[in-house]
C-alpha cells in the first residue's frame, strides 16, 4: 500500500516541481518585460515618477559608492601585485599588465559590482516590496487608482540597475588607475605604452561585450529579487526567496560564460 502511494505521488511531485520551476521563470520574464515597457514609456518620467526614481537612486547608490570604490582599489592593488610578481618570476613581465586588465577590469569587477549591489540593495528592496504587499500597501495604491508597479517596483528596479552600472564603471576606472600606479608609479613614463595596451585589450568587439555584460548583470540583479517580493508565494515564500537567489546567481553565471565565449572564442 505504501509503495503504491509512493509510486503515485512521485509523478505528482515531479509535475509540481516542473510547474513551480516554469512558473518562477515565467514570472521573471514577465516582470522583466513589464519593467522594460514601463522604463521606455515617457509617462513613467512625469514629475512624480522622476522624484520617486531620483530619491530611490540616491538612497541605493550613495551609501555604497565610497565603500565599494575603496574595496575595488584594494582589490586592484592586491591582484596587480600578485600577477606582476608572478609574471616577473616566469619572465612574462610584458604580459602582466594586460593580464591584470583582462582579469580584473573585464571579468571580476563587473561581476563583483553586480553581486555587491544585489546583496546591499536589490535583495533588501525585494524584501521591502514583499512587506508592502503583505501589509496591503500595494493593493491600496491600486484601489486608489495609482499604479503600484510604476510607483513602487519601477523605481527600485531602476535604482538597483543604476547602482550596479555606476559601481562597475567607477570601479573599472579606479582599477585602471591603481594598476598603472602599481607598475609605473607616480610618473607619466609608461603612459604611452599603457594607453596602447589598453586600446589593444579594449577592441570594439570586447568593448561591446563588456558593455552588454554589465547591462545584463544590472538587469538580472535588479529584476530577479523583485519577483519574490511582488508575488504572493504563500507558505513556500521563504523557500522561494532562496530559489530566487539561486536563479539570480545562475543567470549571472550564464551571462559570464556567454561573455567569455564572446571575448575569447
Amino acid at each position: 500500500m505504501l509503495l503504491s502511494q509512493a509510486v503515485h505521488t512521485l509523478p505528482e511531485r515531479l509535475a509540481r516541481l516542473i510547474w513551480g520551476w516554469a512558473l518562477a521563470w515565467w514570472r521573471i520574464v514577465y516582470l522583466g518585460a513589464v519593467v522594460l515597457v514601463l522604463g521606455l514609456s515617457p509617462s513613467s518620467y512625469g514629475r512624480l515618477g522622476r522624484g520617486l526614481m531620483a530619491r530611490r537612486i540616491y538612497l541605493e547608490t550613495t551609501p555604497i559608492l565610497l565603500g565599494f570604490t575603496v574595496l575595488a582599489a584594494l582589490l586592484s592593488l592586491v591582484i596587480t601585485r600578485i600577477v606582476v610578481v608572478t609574471a616577473l618570476s616566469y619572465g612574462l613581465s610584458r604580459y602582466a599588465l594586460e593580464m591584470v586588465i583582462r582579469v580584473l577590469v573585464l571579468e571580476l569587477i563587473p561581476l563583483t559590482a553586480a553581486m555587491f549591489v544585489a546583496m546591499r540593495c536589490a535583495i533588501p528592496s525585494g524584501s521591502q516590496l514583499a512587506s508592502l504587499r503583505v501589509s496591503g500597501r500595494l493593493a491600496a495604491l491600486d484601489r486608489a487608482g495609482a499604479d503600484s508597479v510604476r510607483m513602487e517596483l519601477l523605481p527600485r528596479v531602476v535604482a538597483a540597475a543604476f547602482a550596479s552600472v555606476t559601481l562597475a564603471a567607477l570601479s573599472c576606472v579606479v582599477a585602471l588607475v591603481m594598476s598603472y600606479l602599481s607598475v609605473y608609479g607616480f610618473n607619466t613614463a609608461g603612459l604611452v605604452s599603457f594607453t596602447r595596451m589598453f586600446g589593444h585589450v579594449f577592441s570594439p568587439e570586447v568593448t561591446l561585450v563588456f558593455a552588454l555584460k554589465t547591462l545584463f548583470f544590472s538587469l538580472a540583479i535588479a529584476v530577479i529579487p523583485m519577483t519574490a517580493g511582488l508575488y504572493d508565494l504563500g507558505k513556500s515564500e521563504r523557500r522561494s526567496e532562496l530559489g530566487g537567489l539561486a536563479r539570480m546567481f545562475a543567470v549571472l553565471l550564464l551571462i559570464e560564460m556567454i561573455s567569455l565565449v564572446g571575448n575569447y572564442y
